[in-house]
């Protein structure tokens, strides 16, 4: 193996978490479901964590169905694994109640919290952004200690920042100071409803009775209240998940397409990650077209060919094909030459940070495991060190 290429099998063997980020569109799921596949070929316990995956994915891994439980994928017809893979779709709505129920001081607190109409409209807030919710479910899964490795392929983003602040998101909504200002006109002598009278706010919340009416103020009073007890403990999940993304045993892979719009934000992840201190473990480029070969004559590089079919075409109608094959390679050329001055910026914003490698656009859809196990081999051979 070139000094300038590495082994993958052995990046795989000392990692537990792998983190792909993205753009949408780009093989990111493939690419999570393709890496976790081969660990669990090595002998590995392997969950695959996914968002939404495509139906077409989800029969490759032989399931008909995903929800919010561990599936194990049957991987019986290849007899080449030595571990296990397993497979989870995130349900946002369950991950955020089960969060509530496992940081609420009480029964009787969980219980006012999950019955709340703010908490409920909020819930279905956060429920809505996959993001946030995806590390939420990851931190219980790799805190579980279920598997020897975890693989998640994040969701696609609107603002590729997203998924990178998930983690801060609920803490900053419920800053202590937020909280103070909402509970600053408490008065425990006073029902709900004239709590929230009281105090410098109090024009605000006489509006806000005005408007949405009593019932709106007691929830609101007893939601802030229920939820400053919890503060402390959305701070501690949120300080254990960035310390797990710091662990040098978790790597981030940035996939991407040789796109102008994929590449920007794989660009982007990459300058980010950096900046944030977090681990790069690599770029994989999907969907490259691979050229061999330099000679544009048709004729003289299917000399062999050629010269079996001398006698038996047409002589004019063989140069006419023979020049169409020669066309085509030119512009396969050309193309290939393309994605890698494309793909330079990003190699060169991943300078050290791990590996590059490229996977070539394959023939029809990535539609059952073998499949999956054909993207890997082209993923795990030895690749670029930037």
């Amino acid at each position: 193996m070139d000094v300038n290429e590495r082994d993958l099998t052995q990046w795989l063997s000392d990692t537990e978490l792998v983190v792909c980020v993205g753009a949408g569109g780009v093989g990111k799921t493939t690419t999570a479901a393709s890496v976790a596949l081969r660990a669990a070929v090595m002998g590995r316990r392997v969950m695959v964590l996914t968002i939404d995956p495509a139906r077409r994915l989800a029969n490759s891994l032989g399931l008909s169905e995903f929800g919010n439980e561990a599936r194990r994928i049957d991987l019986s017809a290849m007899p080449e694994v030595k571990g296990e893979l397993w497979a989870m779709m995130l349900d946002s709505r369950s991950t955020f109640d089960g969060l509530i129920d496992r940081i609420a001081p009480s029964e009787e607190a969980r219980q006012r919290i999950l019955d709340n109409h703010i908490y409920r409209h909020m819930a279905n807030t956060f429920a809505g952004s996959q993001d946030y919710m995806a590390t939420e479910t990851l931190y219980d899964i790799v805190r579980s200690g279920a598997y020897d490795m975890v693989v998640l392929d994040t969701p696609p983003v609107k603002n590729a920042l997203d998924f990178l602040e998930s983690p801060g998101r609920l803490i900053n909504f419920l800053d202590e100071r937020v909280l103070g200002w909402f509970l600053q006109p408490y008065d425990a002598s006073r029902v709900f409803g004239q709590r929230l009278m009281l105090g410098t706010s109090a024009v605000v919340f006489r509006l806000l009775g005005y408007v949405f009416g009593r019932d709106f103020l007691d929830d609101l009073a007893e939601f802030f209240q229920d939820f400053q007890g919890l503060y402390a403990g959305f701070v501690e999940r949120h300080d254990a998940v960035v310390k797990l993304f710091r662990s040098p045993s978790t790597q981030f892979v940035t996939v991407c397409a040789p796109s102008e719009s994929s590449l920007d934000v794989a660009v982007f992840f990459q300058q980010e990650l950096a900046e944030r201190g977090l681990p790069r473990g690599g770029v994989v480029v999907n969907q490259v077209h691979a050229c061999e070969g330099t000679d544009h004559d048709a004729r003289r590089v299917l000399a062999d060919a050629v010269a079996r079919l001398d006698g038996d075409v047409e002589p004019r109608a063989l140069a006419r094909v023979l020049a169409r094959l020669g066309m085509a390679h030119r512009r396969l050329r050309a193309l290939a030459e393309a994605e890698s001055t494309m793909t330079e910026r990003v190699r060169e914003a991943a300078k050290d940070g791990g590996f590059y490698q490229e996977v070539p656009r394959l023939d029809g859809n990535v539609h059952d495991l073998e499949a999956l196990h054909a993207v890997g081999e082209h993923l795990f051979k030895p690749a670029r060190v930037l």
